[in-house]
């Protein structure tokens, strides 16, 4: 069996390794070795990636025998191996499998509750809490004491027990396996059942920060990071908070209010805005009717408008008359036709009746009715189209 040097010493990073086995399977190469510090992928934590003799490790898993497998794209020269991990990526999931550990710890003497799950990602580590109600002010004394204990840098034990010497121990939750029973022990906080990798005391987690909490059906996600996952965290969010401050011109304490006024200001220039839209709407709106033939169909190509403008004006045009009305705009590729009840076309009909011979999509009810299109050749086609048979009914521009 491998001798997995991660459970003598977390902090091993180069060693060699005599190669016991190597077998090929679907164009990758497993290497068995007599000992070795990569960790598989087991209880929420990622496994250790790296090189052996040279070679990338892709993944590192177990076999039935609990033995290590190494996956590989290249078959070593030799029986006799050099083999080195990433050590920045086992320190920072040590640093957050062990800030995890903390962090839980402290959410169940505190408040009883109790971690269900643990998630260890790329950028973000969160933990589940059987608990639906969560506050603010728990989040933050959660934190502070989480952060004392690693102030006070307590000491982390790990060891093997037997079942026998389980039932000594206060664990926090029985473990699911009966043999090779690894215990996590933080210093005067709890003992956890555990097989991944630790720091050696809580100093090295460095810092515990709570970013956010999201309620989920009964319990309570909590995100957080650790250590320099923390720092460059705090780091990114500096950058961001001293370019608005030098944006703004104003001392980072008072950007909040700076972007409050900006908003007032923004949001009564969209008022004036919009009342300028619905004047200029009723002016082209009675530019459109004067220009047309009595009980004709106006049907117009717009080049900048939106769709919503579309609509804002034909309600226009249909508070002053009646009136079929095809209107496209070239912006969005898409086509609006309506009229004010009182004419006998049903829209949203013809729309189905008539879209898919020219690509287009869409739908409505007897007195509106839009549609997009994949292309503008398609909508030019399909306004061609209807404007003839729509005209040829009803008089055309």
């Amino acid at each position: 069996m491998t001798k997995k040097l991660y459970y003598e010493s977390s902090k091993v990073s180069e060693w060699g390794a005599k190669v016991l086995d190597i077998f090929e399977e679907e164009g990758f190469y497993y290497i068995l070795l007599d000992e070795t510090a990569f960790y598989p992928e087991g209880g929420g934590q990622p496994g250790d990636i790296g090189s052996i003799d040279g070679i990338p490790v892709l993944e590192i898993s177990k076999n039935e025998n609990e033995d290590i497998l190494h996956k590989v794209g290249n078959s070593p020269a030799s029986l006799f191996v050099h083999c080195k991990l990433d050590w920045e990526r086992r320190f920072d999931h040590m640093q957050q499998h062990s800030g995890q550990h903390l962090l839980s710890a402290v959410c169940r003497d505190l408040f009883n509750a109790n971690t269900v799950s643990f998630h260890l990602g790329q950028d973000i580590v969160s933990i589940d809490i059987d608990t639906p109600s969560w506050t603010d002010v728990q989040t933050v004394e959660t934190e502070r004491i989480a952060n004392q204990y690693i102030y006070e840098n307590r000491k982390l034990h790990t060891y093997f027990v037997s079942e026998d010497q389980l039932k000594t121990i206060p664990v926090v939750k029985m473990p699911t396996v009966t043999e090779n029973i690894r215990i996590v022990e933080i210093e005067g906080i709890e003992f956890n059942p555990c097989g991944g990798t630790h720091v050696e005391q809580t100093g090295e987690i460095g810092i515990i920060k709570i970013l956010k909490t999201e309620k989920q059906k009964e319990s309570t996600r909590l995100y957080f990071k650790c250590g320099l996952r923390a720092l460059n965290d705090y780091t990114d969010s500096l950058t961001l908070l001293s370019t608005l401050s030098y944006k703004f011109n104003t001392g980072r304490i008072d950007i909040l209010n700076r972007v409050e006024r900006l908003e007032n200001e923004h949001d009564k220039l969209s008022m004036a805005y919009e009342k300028l839209k619905l004047e200029n709407m009723e002016f082209f709106a009675s530019s459109l009717l004067a220009n047309r033939e009595d009980g004709s169909m106006i049907a117009h190509v717009f080049e900048d408008h939106t769709l919503k403008d579309l609509q804002l004006l034909s309600s226009a045009i249909h508070r002053k008359e009646s009136s079929l009305l095809l209107f496209i705009t070239l912006q969005e590729q898409k086509a609006l036709l309506s009229h004010d009840g009182t004419i006998s076309i049903h829209c949203g009909q013809f729309f189905r009746e008539w879209l898919s011979s020219h690509n287009g999509k869409g739908g409505g009810n007897e007195k509106s009715a839009q549609a997009g299109f994949s292309s503008r050749e398609d909508m030019m086609a399909f306004y061609t189209f209807a404007v003839n048979k729509l005209g040829n009914a009803h008089g055309n521009t």
